[in-house]
């Protein structure tokens, strides 16, 4: 039986945050964190796949989708407060319990909840996240260059990353069914960067994830320490994130199970399929669902 996707939103903060929900909230709670540049709508072909086995919540961050987009001079986009943000509308959700998928931009939001509540945390499914800088690949030499010196020719540098061409790039770079890749996607996160202030946001987040790279350590002791069950489902083709960033979680949890799907950054687009039935599978035999 097919259960419906319902569209929400719930002011956070002053904040209208959009979400996507599906299945029943008594079922095990599974929160979709989305990616750079994308939203909740990334995850539209998946909703469906799980919301049979789980209560899904997939939110827009501020500054992304449909959330509301203040300016920078009103809302300071940083990795802290977005995740913030999201747990308290899981609190307002009554979701004390939930696995993390965390795609992208969505693993520093996901590890912030983590490591703030552990005893929150069910487990988590990995899309081209890491923790660690090895798993940084070429595309951070712009980050790197705008965290030391933020200068305007760093900052004319790093806005290439939200042109066309590279949105475009981050879809279908490495992909292995062009058939399967709608231009929904890169388009419907092209319209959403192009909006007026959205490319300052853009920077604003991209000088703020050098605070990333120091929390890595946090990050990675939190695996260690409370070894939460961690499914890593990787595009191996990615050119954004490195395949030492996929492999490294089984350094940090024992029993992490790491799958290399044939995919790019946004591996989701042709191996929704896939990704749902691993899903199920690890779950089902780490809790029975």
């Amino acid at each position: 039986m097919l259960v419906p996707v319902l569209y929400k939103k719930m002011v956070v903060d002053g904040l209208s945050i959009f979400y996507r929900e599906a299945g029943n909230p008594k079922n095990p709670a599974l929160i979709l964190l989305h990616g750079f540049p994308s939203s909740s709508y990334m995850f539209r072909d998946l909703i469906p796949l799980l919301a049979d086995k789980y209560y899904v919540i997939a939110p827009d961050y501020p500054g992304y989708g449909n959330s509301s987009m203040p300016a920078v001079d009103s809302f300071s986009y940083t990795f802290e407060n977005i995740s913030l943000v999201i747990e308290r509308l899981l609190y307002n959700l009554r979701i004390p319990r939930y696995i993390l998928y965390c795609h992208d931009y969505g693993g520093p939001i996901g590890f912030r909840l983590a490591v703030r509540h552990p005893q929150r945390i069910l487990g988590f499914v990995i899309q081209n996240a890491v923790v660690n800088v090895e798993g940084l690949g070429q595309p951070f030499d712009l980050f790197k260059a705008l965290w030391a010196d933020p200068s305007l020719e760093n900052k004319a540098a790093f806005a290439s990353l939200v042109t066309p061409t590279f949105t475009q790039k981050q879809y279908l770079t490495g992909i292995c069914h062009p058939y399967l890749i709608s231009p929904d996607g890169y388009s419907m996160d092209q319209y959403f960067l192009d909006r007026p202030g959205n490319s300052e946001i853009q920077l604003a987040l991209g000088y703020d994830y050098r605070m990333n790279v120091t929390q890595y350590p946090r990050w990675q002791h939190y695996l260690q320490t409370f070894q939460p069950p961690t499914l890593v489902a990787w595009g191996k083709n990615d050119f954004i994130f490195t395949l030492n960033g996929a492999y490294s979680f089984k350094r940090y949890v024992q029993d992490a199970e790491i799958h290399m799907l044939c995919g790019g950054h946004f591996v989701l687009e042709e191996a929704h399929y896939a990704i749902a039935d691993l899903i199920k599978g690890f779950f089902g035999r780490k809790y029975g669902i």
